[in-house]
């Protein structure tokens, strides 16, 4: 009786130390890797300036100054408002920072990036705005004596910056094209 009553003690035992209290996880959802091609630069050329922009994007002229370039496959485009400058550069100054900021209520950051091009007299800003903005990018550059360019980038969707950041990112490289190739014209 003694050996039956160890055997089974010796089974419990096994059992117990075998069934062990883990929490099954489930596996996380897969995130889909979204990769987006290089395009060739096409000119886009007004009366006021020229640069060069993505071909795989579509410029439209949207007004007498402003234009759209949209990037149908991430639903997202890229706004531009023309300006001349009469006296009033830096109230244009003023409401393109001030436009950037109003974005900082629901962002986590923004980054401003001076761009100087001397050469080619284009002076002015990049600002990155990093969380669940908007507009994830603004721009502006001037000649600072004729001319007055801003742009932004907005998505066709609700923001959330975990999802779109590598179509933010992309797009923040091709207005860094556009301001890099802008050449103002007299």
């Amino acid at each position: 009786m003694k050996s039956k009553s160890l055997v089974g003690f010796l089974i419990l035992f096994l059992l117990i130390l075998s069934c062990k209290d883990e929490q099954v996880i489930p596996k996380p959802k897969a995130k889909m890797r979204l990769e987006y091609p290089q395009g060739k630069l096409a000119d886009l050329e007004t009366e006021n300036f020229s640069f060069k922009y993505n071909q795989l994007a579509d410029a439209e002229l949207n007004g007498d100054n402003a234009f759209t370039i949209a990037y149908p496959e991430m639903k997202g485009a890229i706004f531009l408002s023309y300006k001349k400058i009469n006296g009033n550069l830096s109230q244009l100054i003023n409401d393109s920072k001030r436009l950037s900021y109003e974005h900082a209520a629901k962002a986590d950051n923004i980054v401003e990036q001076p761009y100087v091009n001397p050469n080619e007299k284009v002076y002015g800003a990049l600002f990155e705005v990093q969380g669940n903005a908007a507009s994830q990018s603004q721009f502006f550059v001037t000649d600072s004596t004729e001319h007055f360019l801003t742009g932004s980038v907005y998505f066709y969707s609700r923001p959330n910056y975990d999802s779109i950041l590598p179509a933010a990112s992309y797009l923040q490289n091709d207005i860094r094209s556009i301001i890099e190739t802008l050449r103002w014209k007299k």
